[in-house]
């Protein structure tokens, strides 16, 4: 059954916080929740008091590019409730990447540190486009009277997030207060968030699971810790110093992790660790659980465009550590075959989501809206607008949810499509391959050559290609074999921290 949603405007969020809670917890001080509602409500005020200056329109995009301060964790609060559209820039983004992010969207305004500024050269940013230093913001904004809560229409446009562009140029997302509302309020439900946790946020904030980390926690009522770290160890480390809950990793991240050494002052606050951006494998889920065996381990599936799909009991990740589960509160997956038809239980099809976190399409982009944001099927409880993922996944008898690949991931050998991540998951299963991509490129003879593209094991030893293929024949047909075995020391990621596949290709599609 659907459920009626219920949003209110995005900048209400710490009126849901006890006032003398935690809320922030940075460096050098820690705010709670009556300081972030007032520190929001005056970066509120010098956003208009900056709009009047400056000719700002109503619904004016507001771009910041800097890493997790103050600023960055209270501007999308702020800019929403002055009636503004924030669009968070990755700060790992060079200034290429920056200066089509602040075209694209037509920002007025980019507020970053005055070393980010001074790389940017002439023209990257647009003439329209003031930029300011984001210390002399806060400044200017610590003499102004709170801006009072914002009674902004739910559906109005809160925020535009870019795609990292691993499959073209990068695409602004446009998020409604309602997507971000209730996106808050489904993942701290199924999350079973509390006043008394404390999340540590590790992933960017441009990423919307990021984002969704200082929403969710506020709207819980607890504490975030946001952390920019250089070395996986910096995250062990600060688990164990703030007592840390909820971790949170994309795949990638959590190999690092289990690298590292974690004493048991580390391990024993968490309460739950979450997984986005791909999914986790057989073989990480074990070392998962064996490393953190009374932590509750999220097996999760979203979207940007739709921003969380589906959840996995954490009660059931040990006997089907494979599934991303079911639909999260608010939302309705369907899987729908080739024909048109709801697929059958073992029978493939596209994931397609439909719901109150559907978002508005992409911006100034309505020819690759039409492409993804389509009708949706005549069977659908939510009916409207629906995100087409492209996924291929499928339900078993019991409802649980599976990934098979990206339908412009799979890899075509002699006719037969073969989905990446069972190879990728074949390899790591070996204990030979820490981490792995594997990717189809053109063959004469094929049609599509698998490559696959690895990082050994850090207690691999010998010849490693060698043991690697004899293994993977065990376990593979052959026409899912590699055909050619890459090693690297480390594999490129990108700026949500997920392996660059698109990247790699490209690097081995030139070196052909």
């Amino acid at each position: 059954m659907t459920r009626q949603a219920h949003p209110e405007p995005l900048d209400h969020l710490p009126l849901k916080g006890r006032g003398d809670a935690p809320a922030l917890m940075l460096k050098g001080e820690v705010l709670d929740y009556a300081a972030l509602e007032a520190l929001t409500g005056k970066l509120a005020a010098w956003l208009v008091n900056a709009g009047r200056e400056n000719g700002w329109e109503k619904g004016a995009r507001i771009a910041s590019w800097a890493g997790k301060g103050l600023l960055t964790c209270l501007i999308p609060l702020a800019a929403p409730r002055a009636g503004f559209v924030h669009v968070p820039v990755n700060p790992v983004l060079k200034h290429a990447q920056v200066a089509h992010i602040l075209s694209d969207s037509g920002a007025r305004a980019l507020i970053a540190n005055s070393g980010r500024l001074g790389a940017l050269g002439n023209g990257d940013v647009p003439p329209s486009c003031l930029s300011v230093d984001e210390k002399q913001v806060l400044e200017e904004a610590e003499q102004c009277d709170p801006l009072a809560p914002s009674d902004a229409d739910p559906q109005d446009l809160a925020a535009i997030l870019y795609t990292s562009g691993s499959t073209g140029r990068p695409k602004g997302v446009m998020l409604s207060h309602a997507n971000m509302w209730l996106g808050a309020e489904s993942v701290a439900e199924y999350l079973g968030l509390e006043p008394d946790d404390r999340v540590l946020a590790v992933l960017p904030f441009a990423f919307d699971y990021g984002q969704n980390q200082l929403l969710s926690t506020w709207y819980a009522g607890g504490a975030v810790v946001p952390i920019d770290y250089l070395l996986p160890r910096e995250v062990v480390k600060a688990v164990e110093a703030r007592q840390i809950t909820t971790l949170a990793a994309v795949p990638p991240l959590w190999v690092q992790l289990l690298e590292q050494d974690w004493p048991e002052a580390a391990i024993a606050p968490l309460r739950r660790l979450t997984n986005t951006g791909g999914a986790l494998g057989e073989p990480l889920v074990r070392r998962l659980r064996a490393t953190f065996p009374d932590a509750r381990l999220f097996a999760m599936y979203g979207l940007t465009e739709a921003f969380r799909s589906a959840f996995l009991d954490p009660a059931l990740i040990d006997t089907h550590p494979t599934s991303f589960g079911t639909a999260v509160p608010y939302v309705e997956i369907m899987v729908v075959n080739d024909a048109g038809q709801p697929a059958k239980p073992g029978e493939e099809g596209e994931l397609v989501h439909a719901g109150p976190f559907v978002a508005q399409g992409y911006w100034q982009d309505p020819e690759r809206t039409a492409e993804r944001f389509r009708p949706a099927p005549a069977w659908s409880e939510y009916g409207g607008t629906a995100v087409w993922s492209g996924d291929r996944v499928m339900r078993d008898a019991d409802g649980l949810l599976y990934f098979v690949g990206r339908r412009d991931a799979m890899i075509k050998v002699l006719g037969q499509r073969v989905s990446p991540q069972e190879i990728e998951d074949a390899a790591i299963a070996t204990g030979i391959v820490a981490e792995c991509v594997a990717l189809g490129l053109p063959d004469e003879r094929l049609g599509q050559a698998v490559h696959l593209i690895a990082r050994a094991a850090p207690d691999a030893t010998g010849d490693v290609t060698k043991q690697l293929a004899a293994a993977l024949r065990k376990e593979l047909p052959a026409y899912m074999l590699p055909q050619t075995i890459h090693w690297r020391d480390e594999l490129p990621r990108g700026a949500t921290g997920k392996l660059d596949r698109a990247g790699l290709k490209q690097e081995l599609e030139v070196a052909q």
